[in-house]
C-alpha cells in the first residue's frame, strides 16, 4: 500500500469526523479546556468496514464491529498547534433509557497523526451525552470536555 494511499485516506476518514450528515454535534467538535484544544469525531463503524485485512485500521481496537460507530479524539496544546501523543483518554457516553458506556480510547495513528479512539454502540437517535476524561503527559491533574451528540 502506497504512502499517497494511507495519506489520503487519512484525510478522507479526518473529513468524514466533521461532516458526515447522519449526525450532528450540538454546540461543536471543538473546545479548548486548561489551554488542550480538544477535537472529537462520529462515524459509522462500516467506512472502516471495507479495508483490506493487512490495513492498520481493520484490525484496530479488536476489528470492526457491526452496527457501531467509531468515536475519534484528536489533542493539541491550544497556544502552539503541537499534537498531544501519550495522553490517557477515555470516553463516558450517556443517552436515552439510561443507556451509559465507558471505554479507555486507544491510541492510534490517522495519517501519520496520533489521535485516540474506540468503538461504541450507540443505540437509537441520541441525544448523546460524550465526556472526555483525559489526562495529558506532564500534567498534574486531568481535565474533562463535555460534548452533546446526536443524529439528524
Amino acid at each position: 500500500m502506497t504512502t499517497a494511499y494511507v495519506t489520503r485516506l487519512g484525510w478522507l476518514l479526518a473529513g468524514l469526523l466533521v461532516v458526515v450528515p447522519a449526525a450532528v454535534a450540538v454546540g461543536g467538535y471543538r473546545q479548548v479546556v486548561d489551554g488542550v484544544a480538544i477535537y472529537f469525531g462520529i462515524l459509522p463503524a462500516e467506512l472502516v468496514r471495507g479495508h483490506p485485512p493487512s490495513h492498520p485500521e481493520s484490525g484496530m481496537h479488536g476489528g470492526v464491529p457491526v452496527g457501531e460507530n467509531h468515536l475519534t479524539v484528536a489533542l493539541f496544546e491550544d497556544k502552539t498547534g503541537v499534537r498531544i501523543t501519550r495522553a490517557k483518554v477515555s470516553a463516558t457516553i450517556t443517552g436515552p433509557d439510561s443507556f451509559k458506556v465507558t471505554k479507555k480510547l486507544e491510541p492510534m495513528i490517522i495519517a501519520g497523526s496520533a489521535t485516540y479512539g474506540n468503538y461504541f454502540s450507540m443505540p437509537g437517535p441520541g441525544p448523546f451525552r460524550i465526556v472526555l476524561h483525559i489526562q495529558a503527559p506532564d500534567a498534574r491533574e486531568g481535565i474533562e470536555a463535555v460534548f452533546a451528540w446526536a443524529r439528524s
